[in-house]
């Protein structure tokens, strides 16, 4: 029976959900080609329920890659780099190298193929988890600097704990050397102090940028709004560098409540100095139009500093690739005795769930260390949404003690090859942040981020089935209800 359209709101209303019909219908062809099958369905749930503005959610998040235009600019600096490792293998022998043992060097090919960059022999490197030691020893790196600074961070704050490396910033730059600062606005502007940084960072001389600026006039300029850039690097005259879990701010965040944060430094030398170098000019290049080539050329390759083979791995919607889901799948199904995974967000895509609950199940050691306290709520939860089906195929998780959150990012694979950089094991992670991680082969180094593991251990709480099974219905709930959230990023 016909509705009666004597009245025009009652035509309009006829009209509209027609229309949201015909949207529905449309969306449904649509959503499913663009993406996986978890996001397109939470996409489809919503735009089921809510026709407009699901589907308007869905348009402006939906891609999550960068701009053509800006990628474009990632593959000339990739060509760039090509043409730089072809002069390097043939003036530097033995730099450019592959890991003796037949897995490794499968994976180190891998992240070649992946990132662009090679495995390189000869480096020195250092751990550090003293958080604000960590914060003076980049100042003391930069007080040496004698021609460039390259900084490049996902949050960079002007506070007590920071202000070393500000006063090494200006002194360098009263020296004469070149400063180049980019970071990221929407999240560093979040912190106290940010126009006092930016007009310090300008009177002092520093070249600064801010990462991914936000574009949402639609065209080739449009940017999905929540796409960041999440990398921590420091390069100090193409001889040292500095990456890792910590940013620059005080050891809170600034943060109201107790909770303080513990984070792990990797200070680098030699060789693979250059492929940092290489990652910073890639996005320096986007803010800039400059490539820095004369930075990174044949050349100002460092000179051998150590024994350790460190190989270098970007990843991002810069690349065509989802390079760290790939890579660390891979190494999981590679493994053959033992995987340690010590993260602080944990929301892995299905992929990436079925190979660390098959490796248990095959009989490998799987170790997952994140924290009990939970600093994002919506994340937090979703995290835990995972634990019982972990624990169910014999994963071993445990809980680092509040009031310290766990923001260190390492993973080891059978006591022999680590990763360690600014990347979660999240869908964040996997496709909306551009990250950087280090891929070291080597034992020795590998040892000493086991001992730090242990002292992790140590200050966590196992988690167990029987009890994680009894934990109150809300959380559940909750856990539900944030799961749910998770494959729409």
């Amino acid at each position: 029976m016909l509705p009666d359209l004597s009245s025009g709101w009652q035509v309009l209303l006829f009209i509209w959900f027609i229309f949201e019909w015909i949207l529905r219908l449309v969306m449904l062809y649509v959503v499913p080609k663009r993406k996986s099958p978890a996001a397109a369905n939470g996409f489809l749930l919503l735009i089921m329920l809510l026709p407009v503005p699901g589907t308007i959610i869905f348009v402006m998040f939906a891609n999550p890659k960068l701009p053509q235009i800006r990628r474009d600019k990632q593959r000339e600096v990739d060509q760039l780099t090509q043409k730089e490792l072809d002069e390097i293998q043939q003036n530097h022998t033995g730099i450019i190298t592959k890991p003796s043992n037949e897995t490794h060097n499968s994976i180190a090919r891998l992240g070649s193929v992946l990132g662009g960059l090679p495995p390189m022999s000869g480096n020195s490197v250092q751990l550090s988890t003293d958080y604000e030691g960590g914060l003076k020893e980049i100042a003391k790196a930069i007080d040496k600097a004698e021609q460039y600074v390259h900084i490049e961070y996902f949050i960079i704050v002007l506070d007590e704990s920071t202000e070393p490396i500000f006063k090494a910033l200006e002194g360098a730059v009263k020296r004469g050397v070149s400063v180049r600062v980019l970071y990221d606005k929407l999240v560093s502007r979040s912190y106290p102090r940010h126009k006092e940084m930016i007009e310090r960072l300008t009177n002092a001389g520093v070249q600064h940028h801010q990462m991914i600026p936000l574009s949402l006039m639609p065209g080739k300029y449009f940017t999905r709004p929540d796409l960041r850039n999440h990398r921590k690097i420091v390069v100090i005259d193409g001889s040292v560098a500095f990456t890792g879990s910590q940013n620059i701010v005080q050891r809170n965040y600034h943060r109201k409540d107790d909770l303080v944060y513990e984070e792990l430094l990797l200070r680098i030398e030699g060789p693979a100095v250059w492929q940092m170098n290489n990652v910073f000019r890639s996005d320096w290049f986007p803010e800039t139009g400059d490539t820095l080539v004369d930075l990174v050329e044949d050349e100002d390759m460092p000179s051998k500093a150590g024994d350790v083979i460190a190989q270098v791995l970007p990843s991002g919607p810069s690349h065509d690739e989802e390079n760290n889901l790939r890579f660390y799948t891979s190494m999981v199904h590679a493994a053959k005795k033992r995987v340690s995974i010590v993260v602080p967000y944990f929301v892995p895509d299905d992929s990436f769930l079925d190979a660390l609950t098959t490796a248990a199940q095959r009989g490998v050691e799987v170790v997952i260390i994140n924290s009990a306290i939970i600093d994002k709520v919506i994340v937090g939860h979703a995290q835990r949404s995972y634990y019982e089906e972990l624990l169910q195929a014999g994963v071993k998780i445990h809980l680092y003690k509040w009031p310290v959150f766990l923001h260190t990012k390492q993973v080891i694979i059978d006591d022999e090859v680590a990763i360690i950089g600014s990347s979660n094991l999240d869908v964040r992670s996997f496709a909306l942040d551009l990250e950087l991680n280090v891929i070291l082969y080597d034992q020795k180094t590998v040892k000493e981020l086991l001992n730090i593991e242990g002292e992790y251990i140590k200050k966590s709480d196992p988690v167990l089935m029987k009890h994680w099974i009894a934990r109150p219905l809300k959380h559940k709930i909750l856990e539900s209800l944030a799961r749910i959230t998770a494959p729409l990023q």
